[in-house]
């Protein structure tokens, strides 16, 4: 860095590190998310013309969803539902409609230091690095660490996005320490290692592992690494440390497996229940079909319920009411997907409904009424409403049957 008095000029009263190690010179930025002065440091610091690279905390995805504002506009409703990827789109959706509200509130998009980082390495032709880890990783790798009060109080957390108009002060200095995950998790955080460990510690040493892979693989002297500024100093301390990066960047790519025996419980629910019919009839046909209809009453109602409160089509309810009691026979299949590829059939999205997507999510009522949300609630509602069901009515023919 040949003009080192016109860079340290512009990082006066910023949060940074600056490290030279094996020929290369690494200056991290800790920037606020939230902040024009983060955006304009960052264009000055690319306006000296002194970098090679920037590295910025984004993975691919996140990057995609940034710089391709068509992204939700091409989804494929019909894949993502066979996929099973519901969950971490309703995800998505609602991390982008807390950037959106912040945007209005704030009048800076959040991550628009980021942008400007994108911006001006393509401008510029510098090598652009995305150092963060995939976003599913991340979030798996706290949700197979969590115990199962911690996952229910993390769910029905999510409501909240929804609950007021404005974004809170305190949310708002989060948001110029960490990012939009961090600041979003961060109560729970707070009280659960797991999430901790895996949105905040794991990814600094992800990220700084992954500056390690690039800097060693790279011709680039002057590298520009624009991060939250909470991750600074866990960063800054691996890149010094010299910290294993293929080995770090490999563990910590591993999504660990879950219980083994979790998902054997489908099939042995479906096993209990096939006994139970049988026992049922062997004692009287009446006491069979009585426990034949208990678990279609329960099964079928409670979906339908679910379906009913996403406000499907009266349709995809009737569909509901008769696949659950099937499906929850054969793990295989889910209710919610069923009676999803029904509502998409019936009130299949018009463009109109995806270009209007992003703005309709920031409002609980909006994803009741946009339709591709609306199919995103059925999935998710529907097999909730069958999930119960099969509990309640399992319950019920045991106690029929002792």
């Amino acid at each position: 860095m040949h003009n080192n008095q016109t860079i340290q000029t512009i990082l006066e009263h910023q949060p940074h590190k600056i490290i030279s190690q094996d020929g290369k010179n690494i200056l991290i930025l800790g920037t606020a998310h939230v902040s024009q002065t983060s955006v304009d440091k960052v264009n000055e610091l690319l306006d000296t013309m002194e970098f090679d690279a920037v590295a910025i905390e984004l993975d691919e995805m996140r990057f995609d969803a940034m710089t391709n504002p068509n992204k939700y506009k091409e989804m494929d409703l019909i894949q993502i539902i066979k996929n099973k990827q519901t969950g971490m789109i309703a995800v998505n959706l609602a991390l982008s409609a807390y950037q959106n509200r912040l945007a209005k509130q704030l009048g800076v998009e959040p991550g628009a230091e980021m942008k400007a980082a994108i911006n001006q390495a393509e401008d510029k032709n510098l090598t652009l690095w995305k150092i963060d880890r995939n976003i599913r990783t991340t979030m798996k790798r706290a949700w197979r660490g969590m115990k199962f009060f911690d996952k229910m109080g993390l769910l029905f957390s999510f409501g909240g996005f929804f609950e007021k108009e404005e974004i809170t002060a305190e949310e708002i200095e989060k948001l110029k320490t960490g990012d939009v995950l961090e600041s979003t998790f961060s109560d729970f955080a707070d009280e659960s290692q797991p999430l901790y460990t895996s949105l905040i510690h794991e990814r600094d040493e992800y990220m700084a592992a992954r500056i390690l892979q690039e800097t060693k693989n790279s011709d680039a002297k002057n590298i520009l690494v624009v991060i939250g500024a909470g991750h600074l100093k866990g960063m800054s301390q691996s890149i010094e440390n010299k910290i294993d990066a293929d080995k770090t960047v490999t563990e910590l790519d591993v999504i660990p497996p879950g219980a083994k025996w979790t998902k054997y419980i489908p099939w042995i629910i479906t096993a209990v229940i096939i006994i139970g019919f049988t026992i049922g009839f062997s004692r009287s046909p009446e006491l069979g079909w009585d426990l034949i209809k208990t678990w279609v009453l329960f099964n079928g109602v409670l979906a339908a319920v679910g379906a009913a409160v996403a406000r499907a089509h009266i349709i995809t309810i009737i569909t509901a009411f008769i696949a659950a009691p099937i499906t929850s026979l054969n793990p295989a299949v889910a209710a919610g997907m069923v009676a999803a590829l029904i509502e998409t059939y019936f009130r299949k999205p018009k463009v109109g409904d995806f270009e209007a997507l992003q703005e309709d999510a920031t409002e609980l009522k909006g994803w009741f009424r946009n339709p591709v949300t609306r199919i995103l609630l059925v999935f998710i509602l529907t097999n909730l409403g069958s999930a119960i069901g099969t509990w309640v009515s399992g319950f019920k023919i045991a106690a029929a049957l002792v």
